[in-house]
């Protein structure tokens, strides 16, 4: 978007000869079309992310960890060589988008550039960012582009299979799910005084130091789904967590989600389950883009006060 903007909107040029008026047309028309999404000041932001990393090759094999709130604190950054390490910080070391702003309006860049010694300096941002490290709905991806299990026409697609495939492919899908997930055990077994219980996949990641059960549903949730993983979350903390782990984290993992669900279901306000459609084919930039703005206006219904939070 912000290259359109520069290349075809401004001939190429850094400013529009017309100024300010062409963001408040483009906004008009794009967020007529699609949306909210393309107001006034995001436009200025995409058309500065464009000047700012015009190579989409480097940014997207280096940083595909860093998210949106990332990119938009990054520039702030004036000064490029900032801008590049705090961009490689960010993602070598797995900051949140809080961590990152904090750093960068703390100057830590140029502090640990003069600081003799750095290994205080460094000791002493990690201290002070660290309740900001524990973001967990940064750790949650939504979607899931899996088009590296290789479904056939002639698969039967069943949940079994599913599963299956994850774990044939399980590089990629660890790699697809986010930064820190390591596979502990699929259809772990838990038993109970009066029943036992499979979950389908579990995983452990480092960076949330917590347990995250994976529960896969075929076609759209429903609230039998977000009962039985609540269910599982709430078993995992008493039978299976040890000192030192946070909470258990659930995510359903299914072939659509739901806005009722979102709204009604006990996911809402729950920092603890989530819901994350998975796609079994690779998107056009387009489809992967609406898909996107689609599940992030679900998860904001899931969680009301985030939307507030971020001005929304």
């Amino acid at each position: 978007m912000g290259r359109r903007i520069i290349e075809q909107e401004q001939k190429g040029k850094e400013r529009a000869e017309y100024g300010k008026a062409l963001i408040e047309v483009l906004s008009k028309e794009l967020t007529k079309e699609f949306g909210k999404s393309y107001s006034k000041r995001n436009l200025q932001y995409f058309r500065k992310f464009y000047l700012f990393f015009p190579d989409k090759e480097i940014v997207n094999a280096c940083v595909h960890n860093l998210n949106w709130t990332h990119f938009r604190s990054l520039l702030r950054v004036a000064n490029e060589d900032a801008r590049i390490w705090y961009m490689n910080e960010a993602a070598n070391e797995g900051w949140s988008a809080r961590t990152l702003d904090r750093n960068i309006g703390t100057q830590y860049y140029y502090r640990l550039l003069q600081s003799p010694q750095k290994e205080k300096v460094i000791e002493e941002m990690q201290q002070k960012t660290a309740k900001y490290q524990k973001n967990k709905f940064e750790v949650i991806k939504n979607p899931i582009v899996a088009e590296f299990l290789g479904y056939r026409a002639e698969d039967s697609f069943a949940e079994t299979d599913m599963e299956s495939a994850i774990l044939s492919h399980i590089r990629d899908f660890l790699m697809e799910m986010g930064k820190g997930f390591a596979f502990v055990a699929r259809q772990q077994h838990i038993i109970t005084d009066t029943q036992d219980y499979f979950i389908d996949l579990v995983f452990y990641n480092i960076e949330l130091k917590c347990y995250v059960l994976v529960d896969l549903k075929m076609g759209t949730i429903t609230h039998q789904d977000v009962g039985q993983i609540d269910m599982y979350v709430r078993m995992y903390d008493e039978l299976k967590c040890k000192e030192g782990d946070n909470p258990t984290l659930g995510i359903l993992l299914c072939g659509e989600t739901s806005e009722d669900i979102a709204r009604y279901s006990v996911l809402r306000d729950n920092e603890r389950l989530f819901m994350s459609k998975y796609l079994t084919y690779l998107p056009t930039k387009e489809q992967l883009r609406t898909e996107i703005e689609r599940q992030k206006e679900i998860f904001y219904m899931q969680h009301p006060t985030l939307q507030e939070k971020d001005g929304v």
